[in-house]
């Protein structure tokens, strides 16, 4: 008879269950359920080629204008961005760290949407280990998913290891807006760790902003480009570099403030 995972049968899978319902509650839009990979479904180090290409296929035949250099971009950030979302909700939020090798993703249209996680143990301790086993984790991660990129589209590191710089540092000002018992120098700290965790380090920083009243907000300083303004040519990201610096500023504090 095939498990079930409807009722939690040890404690790997109840802490498995957790950490899905967390994620879930915490964004409103992770969809995640315990398992391994299910056929077609991504998993880093699997047999991967022809769900790459079907999504890189798709990204190609939907913004045929955007060139390649953007349909290796969002192949790329597609892969990322769940399993950075799940690492820090897992550190911060749930209280233990995951073991990601058995961690796959599902593709829908353009995007990847959809998760399944091995029920299993999870590693427990101080946050400061936490975040080290989760930088870990996503840089083994990561690195295997660069490489399965590369085979179907061309990604230089460098702009690569940017992107997920700018992943980890989005994801501290969410953390941050969510956790507003946090100061802002904690936050700052949690997003040091991450990234020299990662080997990020200098690809980008959180910087403070003064708004109205006094008040003081994080935003991100970008080195990374999405490369989105190949879609929207007269419309660039609230964080984009490319854009005068004053206005990076201002658009991102907007933002920031309406997330109050």
């Amino acid at each position: 008879m095939a498990r079930s995972f409807l009722f939690a049968q040890d404690q790997g899978d109840a802490a498995t269950t957790r950490l899905i319902a967390a994620a879930a509650q915490a964004t409103g839009f992770m969809k995640g359920e315990p398992g391994a990979a299910r056929p077609g479904w991504y998993r880093a180090g699997g047999e991967n080629g022809a769900i790459l290409a079907e999504l890189h296929a798709a990204l190609a035949a939907t913004y045929p204008a955007a060139g390649p250099a953007f349909h290796a971009v969002r192949l790329w950030t597609n892969l990322i961005w769940q399993p950075a979302y799940l690492a820090v909700i897992a550190a911060h939020l749930h209280g233990a760290m995951p073991d990601f090798s058995g961690f796959s993703q599902h593709r829908r249209g353009v995007y990847i949407d959809g998760y399944r996680l091995v029920p299993g143990a999870q590693t427990k301790g101080p946050l400061e280990a936490l975040i080290a086993d989760g930088a870990r984790q996503l840089s083994a991660l990561t690195m295997a998913m660069l490489d399965e990129v590369n085979a179907e589209a061309r990604l230089r590191p460098l702009p690569a290891r940017r992107l997920l710089a700018d992943r980890m540092l989005s994801l501290m000002v969410w953390l941050g807006q969510r956790r507003r018992d946090l100061p802002i120098e904690t936050i700052q700290g949690f997003s040091a760790l991450w990234l020299e965790g990662l080997g990020l380090t200098g690809q980008g920083d959180l910087q403070v902003v003064a708004a109205e009243g006094g008040r003081r907000l994080l935003i991100v300083r970008r080195k990374g480009c999405c490369l989105d303004y190949r879609i929207t040519p007269d419309r660039l990201c609230a964080s984009c570099p490319k854009q005068d610096d004053g206005l990076r500023v201002a658009r991102q504090t907007a933002n920031a403030l309406a997330e109050l």
